[in-house]
């Protein structure tokens, strides 16, 4: 059972102006409810939320999938002592809150039934169809007794391989990892560790890869408090301190209102407070932070094109740092996040950072794949034809494609763990062009070789790979490769003579270790040519912090 929670007393005001039901009065709710033929109290909150992103969203299935929950669920509780049907509320509550549609929050309701209690997959299925099932089945842990020690790593494979047929899978296991770290007060200080390092060094990067800022950022406060207590203190004394004097963002506000409005451009103007954990990454970066420092200036508008023409009246009228600009609407980042970012200085030599976007683009900077709703459906709404549509649908980004892929080759438990760590460890990835135009760019890790790109491209082919030409130049396979080159792999066909085991220090990419490691251990058998579909596959990617052996936990 993902018990580990406690209770807060008492509804707390969450950052982004939302506050939490309390636990005791959900518990209540949920344990005696109202009558069988309205909406039980305990998910009028839910349906409230729901139906603000979905005003038109039938709610049958949320009510049967509640009643269903709660009777398998009645008279187990958590670590706090709430009964347990409080945990898959307030997670799908998180879900409903960021827009997530029905089929998300049913799963939700449901996502600790087939491993806690007597309700089995089958009847999830019958009941609430395969879509439903798919997705409880993603987040439902391996038992310990059938795989020991490997039960952790293998289930987040599973939950990987899941969500990389529907990403909802891990929207669920993200919002489900943040309500236990929301509750965490009740546990061992040990265990509180443990799975804070696990939600730091695999949650939190994975949050960010699928885009879902709002979660990633209160997760990074949470971890921050309960792995540096005394950092947050001080960081949140920072703030405190901050708010209490007059904001100069707001006079900076107020200027940029009145340039565009002097342009008739049409736009909302906000001040975006840091987090505490970006405030102490501030100042680790900057030394003592100024009163400028506390936030950016926000500014949305209805058009793509209005974005530029809102950057050419801040160029125009105000001193913009140039060096600040990045353009993140030609060239979204690689977890869909667009904007444009610039900052301009102030006679006083003071500087204003800028973010410029849409309404659509901040819905999904903000709540990344949660914004864009069901995978399986067209923007119409009707079923699509799947693969066709999902090898293009953004809900299904490259780096799962790509880490889809390598992990295949991971048959190892240990070594599936440790190179999804050393993957997720990476941030950032460079675009490179390598084959014909109708292969498509290359999505790399910043700091990739010509090694990793001859597997990104060619898969287990690139065993004879002699060399490279990167924008026309003889290169040697250790060369590292940059955001927009051009890379000719040079294969060498059935004659060539395979790795070396030189090429795993060339190699970043788990893609290319592991095949260099089964071709190596295989005694340096020339594997077969597997041109076609095997030959073609995507790259894998970007990395962060090592997750600790304990693996994953609640």
């Amino acid at each position: 059972m993902t018990a580990e929670a406690s209770t807060p007393s008492g509804a707390v005001p969450t950052r982004r102006g939302h506050r939490r039901v309390r636990l005791r009065q959900l518990g209540r709710a949920a344990v005696f409810g109202s009558d069988r033929h309205r909406l039980p109290d305990a998910i009028e909150h839910l349906a409230k939320a729901h139906r603000s992103h979905h005003p038109g969203a039938d709610l049958g299935d949320l009510h049967r999938a509640y009643r269903l929950a709660e009777a398998a669920h009645r008279g187990q509780t958590r670590k706090s002592g709430e009964p347990y049907i409080t945990h898959p509320l307030a997670v799908t509550l998180i879900l409903a809150e960021l827009g997530a549609e029905t089929t998300t929050l049913t799963a939700s309701l449901l996502h600790d039934t087939v491993e806690d209690t007597d309700v089995t997959l089958d009847q999830v299925r019958a009941d609430f169809g395969d879509e439903v099932g798919h997705l409880v089945d993603g987040v439902t842990k391996l038992q310990k007794v059938e795989y020991g020690a490997a039960a952790e790593s293998e289930t987040f494979r599973k939950m990987l391989v899941a969500t990389g047929s529907d990403v909802r899978v891990m929207s669920i296991k993200l919002a489900d990892r943040l309500h236990n770290m929301r509750t965490l007060g009740v546990m061992r200080p040990e265990k509180q560790a443990r799975i804070a390092r696990v939600t730091r060094d695999v949650l939190i990067p994975l949050a960010e890869r699928l885009g879902v800022h709002t979660v990633k950022t209160e997760l990074e406060d949470l971890v921050f408090a309960v792995l540096h207590p005394e950092e947050h203190r001080a960081a949140h004394a920072l703030v405190r301190a901050h708010r209490e004097r007059p904001d100069p963002l707001a006079d900076a506000a107020s200027l940029v209102r009145a340039v565009l409005r002097e342009a008739g451009i049409a736009a909302e103007v906000q001040i975006r407070p840091r987090h505490l954990f970006s405030v102490h990454r501030a100042r680790l970066k900057r030394g003592e932070l100024g009163a400028w420092d506390y936030g950016r200036l926000l500014i949305l508008v209805a058009e793509n094109a209005d974005c530029y023409a809102v950057l050419g009246e801040l160029h125009t009228c105000l001193n913009p740092v140039v060096s600040e600009f990045k353009d993140f609407v030609a060239a979204p980042k690689f977890n869909l996040y667009q904007s444009l970012h610039t900052a301009f200085s102030t006679p006083d030599g003071d500087v204003a950072e800028v973010l410029v976007r849409t309404h659509a683009m901040h819905r999904v900077a903000e709540n990344g794949v949660i914004a864009l709703g069901d995978p399986h459906r067209s923007a119409e709404g009707e079923p699509g034809a799947e693969e066709a549509e999902r090898a293009a649908d953004p809900t299904r980004p490259g780096w799962l494609s790509r880490l889809l892929k390598w992990q295949e080759q991971a048959t190892d438990p240990d070594t599936f763990w440790t190179e999804l760590r050393d993957e997720l460890a990476r941030d950032r990835e460079i675009t490179v062009f390598a084959g014909s135009p109708e292969d498509g760019p290359l999505q790399l890790p910043v700091g990739a070789t010509c090694v990793d790109a001859a597997y990104a491209r060619h898969g287990a082919a690139a065993h004879s790979c002699m060399g490279a030409r990167v924008n026309g130049r003889l290169a040697t396979l250790r060369t590292v490769l940059r955001d927009g080159d051009t890379v000719q792999l040079l294969l060498a066909g059935d004659g060539g003579s395979g790795p070396s085991p030189e090429w795993l220090e060339h190699a970043t990419t788990p893609a290319a270790r592991v095949a260099i490691r089964s071709w190596l251990t295989a005694g340096g058998a020339q594997p077969q040519d597997e041109r076609g579909e095997e030959a073609r596959r995507p790259a894998p990617e970007p990395e962060r912090p090592a997750a600790p052996a304990g693996g994953l936990a609640g």
